[in-house]
């Protein structure tokens, strides 16, 4: 077992990239805002009191395993997520709490039943693995009842961090895409989750869409040979998380407006529609969880038009989180944020008037970087709905604007996902020419990984 105990809270700090300066008349200010955590030496400082009595974080995770009648075919997927199951439960630290959901059309404990919880040590993990050794494949898919059984029981538990890893084969065909709704607007801000598809009969837009909702990762594993290093990875994630429920929260003056509010980076999320008030003038955006990492987000505000030589704040960005005691993300926005705990790193964004056209025209790098990334994201998106349709023309242009903008930013990754859908005549220019042939793995990676960015080139 690996050992990932950590004795600090995590410091955040917050840098704020934009280019202030507005033409006469101007009234859209954009910022990328980094935020970066990094561990210890932090202990005695105003973050301290989130780990009661000196302990690191404390956590609970649900693993729910695919065990829905496709999972035979071949016998092997069913045996790799097995060993998949096996090896994240390996991971685990000492003390962390967690469960196996078996998932078909209904949700069953598989480990350690009784709507419990079991903690982590060398027994509980030889008894799990022993309980998974039974799991066999038959029934249907409704992972609606999957999510609502691992909230039950990731929130029984008195923890810092709540995470969940969910494994699927297959569409979501045993309820309506209204219950699998209702259920992570039910699991949003309870617990985080990773989502992976394994194989090829899976839908992507149901895979990302879970993630997306739950603030964790999506991804493909398109070979069930794969399974046990990816979830080893993904378990390794969520045991080095440190701090939950962090929020953005962004205050602006009157008059001002926000329009948009995004992470950028490591993936592209919008988050402008998950806000929640936070007092006067103030909202509060969720990210989840945090451990040693950095990510961009990409703010967007419209301010009242103001004379030549005039500046003013255009918003005032900081992150916090529920108040020590256990507070629910949700609790804090139905009190107005009073219950929330400030982590001291902040931002500003500002806003100046300037006739200098030089200044007030230049777009600042890390702006100009991330809108292309966004824009990458949506024209891979919108040029595979379209090749599915059936519009080889508008397929060929988007998909060939995706290929311009991962060759300018260095997206290299991006790239080569593309190259496997398109022949790519001309990268700077964007020409290309669709596969007649393509791999329906190689088509779900590119999708299910279209809002992969990359960082800035220093």
């Amino acid at each position: 077992m690996a050992n990932f105990a950590k004795s600090h809270v995590p410091q955040f700090s917050m840098d704020v990239y934009q280019n202030e300066y507005l033409p006469e008349g101007g009234r859209e200010v954009n910022a990328i805002v980094t935020v970066t955590s990094t561990g210890g030496g932090t202990v005695g400082s105003a973050v301290a009191p989130l780990y009661p009595r000196g302990r690191g974080p404390s956590a609970a995770v649900a693993l729910m395993v695919d065990c829905s009648g496709s999972m035979d075919y071949p016998p092997t997927k069913m045996r790799n997520a097995r060993d998949a199951t096996a090896a994240a439960i390996d991971t685990l630290r000492d003390g962390t709490h967690f469960a196996v959901i078996g998932g078909t059309h209904v949700a069953k404990e598989v480990y350690p039943g009784g709507g419990r919880l079991a903690v982590a040590d060398a027994g509980t993990r030889e008894q799990a693995k022993q309980a998974l050794r039974k799991l066999g494949a038959g029934g249907g898919t409704a992972i609606g009842t999957w999510l609502r059984l691992a909230d039950r029981l990731l929130n029984s538990a008195d923890v810092t961090i709540r995470h969940g890893i969910l494994l699927t084969d297959g569409r979501n065909e045993h309820e309506s895409p209204e219950d699998l709704r209702a259920a992570l607007e039910a699991c949003a801000g309870r617990f985080t989750c990773d989502a992976r598809g394994v194989g090829t009969d899976w839908e992507v837009k149901e895979v990302t869409g879970i993630a997306s909702a739950l603030l964790g990762t999506a991804d493909i594993v398109a070979d069930p040979a794969g399974l046990a290093a990816d979830f080893t990875r993904m378990m390794e994630t969520a045991m080095g998380k440190e701090v939950a429920d962090v929020s953005l929260r962004v205050w602006t003056p009157v008059g001002t407006t926000i329009r948009f509010v995004k992470q950028v980076a490591p993936t592209v999320e919008d988050l402008t529609a998950r806000r929640t008030e936070a007092g006067p003038r103030a909202g509060d955006y969720p990210t989840g969880s945090w451990g040693d990492e950095s990510r961009d987000y990409h703010l967007c505000v419209s301010v009242p038009a103001a004379g030549l030589g005039q500046e003013m704040l255009a918003a005032r960005v900081s992150l916090v989180v529920p108040q020590a005691g256990g507070t629910s993300r949700s609790s804090v926005a139905e009190s107005g944020g009073g219950s929330a705990q400030n982590l001291g790193a902040q931002g500003l964004v500002r806003a100046v008037w300037t006739d200098d056209m030089a200044a007030s025209t230049s777009i600042n790098p890390q702006v100009a970087h991330y809108t292309g990334q966004a824009e990458l994201a949506q024209a891979i998106k919108q040029g595979l709905d379209l090749r599915k349709a059936g519009d080889f023309d508008g397929a060929t242009a988007k998909l060939g604007r995706a290929v311009q903008l991962a060759n300018a930013s260095g997206n290299a990754d991006t790239a080569k996902l593309l190259a496997k859908v398109v022949d790519v005549v001309d990268a700077a220019t964007g020409t290309v020419r669709l596969k007649t042939k393509v791999a329906e793995a190689d088509e779900m990676t590119l999708e299910t990984r279209s809002t992969k960015t990359v960082r800035v080139k220093k």
